[in-house]
Parts: C-alpha cells; structure tokens; sequence
C-alpha cells in the first residue's frame, strides 16, 4: 500500500512538473539593446512601436532602447558591442567606419532619401555650397557631419577650407547668427524654423551637389551576425513591422512616442512622421519595401568620396552592407 501510494505521489508530481513545464516560455527573451542617434522622437516611431506592441518581444527579444545625442558615436557602441544594434548615420557613416577597421555592419537603411539640407540666411551672401569656404558651418557629429563632407568633397572644397563646429540640439544659435550655415532635417529643425517665422533663409540640398545617400542605418556588428543570426534577423523582422505599423496607425504611434519622451509636442512630432514615412517609402521603399538597402546608391557614393579624396581606398561593400536578413523579412511586414 504505501509503495503503491508512493507511486502514486510521484505520478501526481511528475504530472504537476510537466504541466508547470508546458506553461512556461520556451526560452527567456534575449536581452539586447538598440542605440538611437537621437533623443526620443518620430524619427525612431519604428522602434517604440515594436516595443510597446510586442513585435520584438514575439520574436524572442527584450529590447532596451537607449537614446542618442551630440557626443553618441552609434557605429562605434554597436561595433565595440556595447550595444548590439543602432540607428546609426547613413551611407558615409558605415564607410567611414569599415574605413577605420570598425566590425559594423548595416543589415537595413530606413530612409532612402537623403533627408539633410543646409540653411543661411539670405542676407549672408551665400548662394552656393561653393561659398561655404572661408564660413562657420555647423553640424551634428552623430553622422551627418560625412554628409557634409561628401557635398564638400563634390563640390571641390577641402574641409580645411572652412570652419566646421559642432551643432548642438537647438537651432537658437543659428537664429542669433552664431554662424553663417547649420544643417538641418527635412523632418525636423527646417520644420522649427518656419514654425518661428524664419523665412529669410536659403536652402542648400546634397542633391543638388550631386549627393544622394540613404540614412538612419540599421546596423550591428559581425560579432552578432556570426554567432546569433537569429536573433539579428528577428530584430529586423520586428523593427520594419513597427514602421509599417506606425505609417498605417500615425495617430497611435505618435501617442507611443509621446509616451517614449519628454517635453514632444504633437503637432511637431505628426508632422516629423509624415516626412519619415515620404523618406522611407521613397525609391526601392516603394518597389522592394521598407529598410531595402541601395547597393547601386552605395556604391555610387564611395566612388565619389574616394574619387575626391574624402575615403583613402574602397571598402568590401559586401562585408560592409548585408542584404541578406533584409530578404528574409516576410513581405507582409516590410510593404505598404
């Protein structure tokens, strides 16, 4: 009787295990980071979104979000694998950093345009990038300052030839005419000015010197490629799920945001969304879909900075740029 009861307590209790075992998850999420290049706002309404509605803890991940700024160098965090993935610069950024030997590699580009242009007032005398040299240009040193090197280099100047400062978040130093060009967003700082009234100003687009680069890179390091491909392609996967969420449910979205930041106002940040979403669904967003990588555009762009000196020698495009976890992402989550 008692062996029989034994067995009896021991069947109840491997069928409690069992049960217990069948309600658990079947492995923990993997703890990873992605690093912005920029403070909260609706350049990133991809990333919150797939956070706050689940896609990339559906795809095994937890996901910490760390903001960006001024002095954030995202290529190298991600490539030291202190973070492990980022919204890092564009085009020039991941060849500048394969240039200096960093393991950084881009698996995506979110805009397929280039969203950057340069502002001086009327009154300066300026009407080229030409008269540039000899000028206080500032820039933001978070990728687009090799944005600004490319035009210069197209347009034959040296970056010697002129001041280049560093830009900080606000645009009030441009207004109190603290130098004669900043740079600013399609999406964002061109949007602040009008909004103060500041019209007297001329508009300088990297197109017109011939420069068309995509931005806002999805990159991380060959350390994770290699050993939890996995994990990389799940990201990805659930990062353009997240954009394509935002575009198609905007007003939700820039509530996410919202709740991701500080001090957002709404109009701005609705506004930014609708000039992420003309950037990003531009060109192959449109054909191939969100986050499609440019190979042709890439290739153009190093030839002209090394052509102009702005590169010492080509890099290995295919080690630099991989399109292959692009190619896995379902359809279903990358076209509109």
């Amino acid at each position: 009787m008692r062996k029989s009861l034994m067995r009896g307590a021991g069947a109840a209790l491997v069928a409690a295990l069992t049960l217990w075992g069948a309600t658990q998850p079947a492995g923990a999420a993997e703890p990873v980071s992605v690093r912005l290049k920029w403070l909260p706002q609706a350049q990133f309404a991809g990333i919150y979104v797939a956070k706050a509605k689940g896609f990339y803890e559906a795809g095994g991940l937890d996901v910490t979000v760390n903001p960006g700024g001024p002095n954030i160098n995202v290529e190298t965090l991600v490539a030291s694998g202190a973070d492990t993935f980022g919204i890092a610069s564009g085009t020039e950024g991941v060849l500048y950093a394969r240039e200096k030997g960093l393991p950084l590699v881009c698996i995506g580009m979110s805009q397929q345009m280039t969203p950057f242009a340069y502002v001086a007032y009327t009154e300066s005398g300026i009407n080229s990038v030409k008269d540039f040299k000899g000028k206080k240009v500032a820039t933001w040193f978070t990728g687009p300052q090799y944005t600004l090197f490319s035009v210069l280099a197209h347009e034959g100047l040296a970056q010697s030839d002129l001041q280049v400062v560093s830009q900080p978040f606000s645009m009030q130093p441009f207004i109190d005419k603290q130098y004669d060009v900043a740079t600013v967003t399609l999406y964002n700082e061109l949007n602040t000015l009008k909004e103060q009234g500041i019209t007297d100003i001329k508009l300088f687009l990297p197109d017109d010197s011939g420069v068309t680069t995509q931005q806002d890179s999805i990159v991380t390091s060959e350390k994770m490629i290699k050993e939890k491909p996995e994990q990389v392609q799940a990201f990805l996967d659930a990062t353009l799920k997240g954009w394509k969420y935002a575009f198609e449910h905007k007003a939700e979205a820039v509530d996410i945001v919202l709740a991701a930041g500080s001090g957002l106002e709404r109009k701005h940040q609705e506004l930014m969304l609708d000039e992420i979403e003309k950037l990003m669904v531009a060109k192959l967003g449109t054909t191939e879909g969100l986050g499609a990588i440019d190979m042709k555009s890439i290739a153009a762009v190093q030839d002209s900075l090394v052509e102009f000196k702005a590169m010492k020698a080509p890099v290995d495009l295919a080690a630099a740029f991989d399109t292959t976890f692009f190619a896995k992402v379902p359809a279903e989550d990358k076209k509109m």
